[in-house]
């Protein structure tokens, strides 16, 4: 009995052990690795990084392309953190994959632009214009969206995309234009716009093919909204010592600058 109750008080004490060095390792952690989407958010997080190593943070950057996005190594502990989407795509997400990821923080907004290569407005749009828009449910819910604000379509009464509603060509209800709306892929968007009339196009994508929103849009969205981008951590971590530190780091004066000065009306500080 004595033997059992030695070996209960060693097991025991190995156990808080362990569990002491997961703690404190966590604590302590110095480096982050945080997954972004390629283009001028590589920019940002250089500034971010100088902000953080004042807090003795190093963040090292995991750029995601294509389709493969942040989100799965986030949850798969690959990274630590990422800073790509916005509210409803992480929302979408996780309903679609159960992931145990949560926001934490506001870092920007990246107005949704519409480009063209053939007109320089939208009201220069002809009758029966083609304009293309994202495929997927999100983004083609900003384009619509857009699209109505500017009233070249209206969509259906009681549709609440706020809510979670989803909107489709099908629930334009009126079109007085005469615009054909085609869904393309995102990723291709960019290199689609010579064969429509115009298309929307989310700045990510935009970037990456050397489109500016305030340089080159012939509109653009309205502010507000819910697509401010976030910071995302695993909901184990959200109240981990680095996770502030983090956020701090790119809700500082210096980002503020470089959204105000480099890229101003392209990308806009949501903090």
């Amino acid at each position: 009995m004595r033997l059992s109750r030695r070996l209960l008080a060693a097991v025991s004490a190995a156990s808080f052990f362990l569990l002491a060095s997961a703690t404190h390792a966590q604590s302590a952690k110095t480096t982050i690795r945080l997954g972004i989407s390629g283009g001028v958010m590589e920019d940002v997080v250089e500034v971010v990084q100088k902000a953080a190593a004042r807090e003795g943070l190093v963040v090292e950057p995991v750029v995601f392309s294509g389709h493969i996005n942040a989100n799965g190594p986030l949850n798969d502990g690959d990274i630590d953190a990422n800073a790509f989407q916005h509210r409803p795509y992480l929302n979408g997400q996780i309903k679609a994959f159960g992931y145990k990821i949560v926001p934490v923080a506001t870092t920007l907004s990246a107005p949704l632009g519409i480009y063209s290569t053939k007109y320089k407005s939208l009201a220069a749009l002809p009758d029966k214009a083609v304009i293309g828009i994202p495929g997927d449910d999100t983004n083609r819910n900003r384009a619509l969206l857009i699209l109505q604000h500017y009233g070249v379509i209206k969509l259906r009464p009681g549709l609440d995309i706020a809510r979670g509603d989803n909107a489709t060509p099908l629930d334009i209800v009126d079109n007085p234009r005469h615009v054909r709306i085609q869904e393309i892929d995102s990723l291709i968007l960019v290199r689609s716009l010579a064969d429509v009339d115009a298309g929307a196009i989310i700045t990510a994508q935009a970037s990456q093919g050397g489109l500016l929103l305030a340089r080159d849009a012939i509109a653009a969205e309205p502010p507000g909204g819910p697509y401010a981008n976030v910071i995302a951590v695993q909901e184990k971590n959200r109240d981990q010592p680095w996770v502030p530190k983090l956020i701090r780091a790119f809700q500082s004066d210096e980002v503020r600058q470089l959204l105000l000065t480099k890229y101003k009306g392209t990308l806009l500080p949501a903090f």
